[in-house]
């Protein structure tokens, strides 16, 4: 999960840019990266988030009147400044791309691109891979004079040969710029249009919160295998490159996007409050007394408003989450984010002092933390702990770009629900079930009949997806993520004691 954005225009883009990876800030909080072009490409990325890694000095030398921009969360490579994006080749005509999503064939398409087309690649990353493959099949069509035939075409090869998921945009020096979205639509890739007097100016992002906020007007999403390219004099440009088959991440909807996007047709918060409506159901079967509903801040807020609603028993905000600490999930490295836990949420003790509380959260992943949130509550004098996942249990990992543990980590895996009741500390657990989450999101979409929920259901649609594929991209993971967590601890004593802690 990254958040990703291009505008072009008939001014400096680098505001809207700028503005825009704020905004999308909740979908990569590790590094960021903004590239700009006015008859020579400027660039500035790093580690760390959008108001650090950019300042007075650094904007104003981003100039030219389209650009691409960057926010990182790190799945595939590791979190190294190096693997910022975007990332830029020379040739043909100078090229720059900032993706969201996985390669599963990275590691194959490696080989094709360094032995093959003697290519060199700086980095373990296969949103550099993805840059490479475009470049190799665009430089193929041999273009004197830059048409839209020329990217479809290239585009052609890219999505023949490329597997897994990605949402991408691409700045080409002095051509223009090109989004294109895998053939199952697995990451949200949307397009906006902004008038300038008579001008129209264009934005593709991630999400479309951003387009409301810079005065853009939602357009419509980009459709699964469809590229789009809005050329140097701002014309727009579309084609269907491969029949695609919607198959959008259902994660996205319950965690990953803002609650006031808009994603394929389906409104966040309201299937976030229809999830909470659905879950209510569980809860009253079981007969139990509670006080209070009380959400595990920020993405719980809707569920559990949906919850307290449905049962009628009051909500109360008993949790205050520091807004100067970022979301816990996504920091690279469990030790992190576990340090992070003990400053981010501070309880209100009055909301619990005697009570009986439901906690309400958008999913459990390892455990930790939920257990260390039901110990806050405890401490704070709650008399009984119930806790609510909204999501359904997660079982396995997620190789379209999603951070989930391999698959021995995850709690759900080879826990019952009532030993990760036991382990959380819970008076109670109740989860989602994987049905009603459809349902949630068919509400909003009655035409979306697949869906990306391998997390859930093991079940994933890309066929190239089986057990050994998981087994390999997992093992490359925790050796990434040991390597940066040794860097982080400084020994390997303490490496390996992180290892064996967050297998918990």
């Amino acid at each position: 999960m990254c958040g990703i954005i291009a505008v072009s225009g008939f001014r400096d883009v680098i505001h809207d840019l700028y503005d825009g990876l704020t905004i999308l800030q909740h979908r990569g909080q590790d590094a960021a990266g903004i590239m700009t072009y006015d008859n020579q490409f400027h660039l500035k990325k790093s580690n760390g988030m959008v108001r650090d890694v950019f300042h007075e000095k650094s904007l104003a030398r981003l100039s030219g009147n389209m650009g691409i921009g960057h926010v990182r969360y790190p799945t595939a490579g590791c979190s190294s400044e190096f693997e910022a994006q975007p990332f830029f080749v020379n040739t043909p005509f100078g090229m720059a791309l900032a993706h969201n999503g996985n390669l599963t064939n990275a590691d194959e398409l490696r080989v094709e691109l360094t032995e093959k087309r003697f290519r060199h690649l700086n980095t373990n990353s296969d949103s550099e891979v993805l840059l490479n493959i475009f470049a190799s099949a665009l430089r193929h069509q041999r273009p004197k004079k830059l048409t839209p035939d020329h990217v479809f075409g290239a585009m052609k090869q890219v999505m023949r040969k490329c597997k897994g998921a990605y949402s991408a945009v691409t700045l080409i020096g002095g051509q223009g710029i090109v989004g294109f979205r895998d053939p199952y639509g697995i990451r949200p890739l949307q397009l906006g249009k902004r008038m300038v007097g008579m001008k129209e100016e264009y934005m593709i992002a991630s999400e479309n919160t951003v387009m409301k906020a810079l005065e853009f007007e939602f357009v419509r999403d980009i459709r699964p295998g469809e590229a789009v390219f809005i050329d140097r004099q701002n014309k727009l440009h579309s084609r269907q490159i491969r029949q695609g088959k919607l198959s959008p991440c259902l994660f996205e909807w319950v965690y990953l996007a803002a609650p006031d996007s808009t994603i394929d047709g389906v409104n966040v918060y309201k299937t976030r409050v229809r999830l909470g409506e659905y879950l209510a159901r569980q809860v009253k079967k079981a007969g139990i007394h509670i006080d209070s509903v009380v959400p595990v801040p920020d993405t719980g807020r809707p569920m559990a408003t949906g919850l307290a609603n449905a049962l009628g028993i009051r909500y109360r905000e008993g949790l205050i989450k520091n807004r100067y600490i970022g979301r816990t999930f996504i920091m690279p490295g469990q030790q992190m984010r576990k340090r992070s836990l003990r400053f981010k949420l501070h309880p209100i003790e009055l909301e619990f002092k005697g009570r009986d509380i439901l906690l309400v959260d958008d999913s459990i992943v390892r455990g930790n933390t939920s257990k260390k949130i039901v110990e806050l509550v405890r401490e704070a004098g709650a008399r009984k702990v119930y806790f609510a996942s909204a999501a359904p249990p997660i079982r396995c990992p997620d190789p379209y770009g999603i951070d989930l543990p391999t698959r021995e980590e995850l709690i759900a895996n080879d826990h019952t629900i009532e030993e990760i009741r036991d382990y959380i500390g819970a008076d109670g657990l109740f989860y989602g079930n994987i049905e009603d989450l459809r349902r949630a999101v068919r509400y909003g979409n009655p035409k979306i009949r697949h869906f990306s929920e391998g997390c859930f259901t093991c079940k994933y649609p890309t066929p190239e997806v089986t057990p050994q594929l998981l087994k390999k991209m997992g093992a490359s993971r925790n050796q990434t993520r040991v390597s940066h967590e040794l860097q982080e601890n400084g020994t390997d004593e303490e490496g390996e004691a992180y290892k064996m802690m967050s297998l918990v």
